[in-house]
Formats: C-alpha cells, structure tokens, sequence
C-alpha cells in the first residue's frame, strides 16, 4: 500500500483528474465535511468492495481512500480491503480531513 501526504494529493489530482479520492468513513462523518470531489464510501459498509468497483471500472486505475485523521484506522482497513481484492494503485492518505484542513486545502462542509 502506498501512502500520501496532503500535498501530494493535491498533486495528484491535479495531474489525473479522473483519480477516484473516496472517504471511508460512515456517511454522517462525510457530511460533516469532506475533500472537494471526494465520494463516500464507508469502509464497515457490507458492499464496500462493491461500491468501489462500480465507481472505478478498473482494478488498475489509482484510488485514493481516506478517513478524518492518522489516528483513524478506516482507510488503511480499506485499503488493504481493495489490495486484497486485486486493485493494484490503492493509496492511503493516512493524515486525512485534519491533514488536508492543517495544510489550508479547500474542504467541503455539511455535505454537498
């Protein structure tokens, strides 16, 4: 699994603005606030693997997960979810919401 910092990210998504950014956490989080263009799919969902694959089209193309901080352990259980499901670009941002938020990136508040 590879991880990301904050600014990496942001580079890469402004390099490959198809890449698929996902939070994993539970949609009541997501809401709260989340990064611009990020989808959400929580990683406890019983159709997680699913829902990506409908979203990704390709176990080769690069997804990025990520939950609301390093002591968060949802998007390294999602990620490794998808590594075992034979996706072979899966990144973790591991900082998540409150890195993004601590480098003064854009974020997205009360769901939309």
């Amino acid at each position: 699994m590879n991880t990301l910092s904050a600014i990496q990210l942001k580079k890469m998504k402004q390099e490959n603005k198809n890449l698929k950014v996902i939070n994993v956490l539970e949609e009541k989080y997501f809401k709260k606030e989340h990064l611009p263009e990020s989808i959400n799919i929580p990683e406890g969902s019983e159709t997680f693997l699913e829902a990506v694959e409908k979203e990704l089209g390709s176990k080769t193309d690069p997804v990025v997960v990520y939950c609301a901080s390093l002591e968060c352990d949802a998007s390294p259980k999602a990620a490794r979810k998808l590594e075992d499901a034979g996706y072979t670009q899966v990144y973790d941002f591991e900082g998540g919401v409150k890195e993004w938020k601590e480098n003064n990136l854009p974020i997205v508040l009360g769901g939309h």
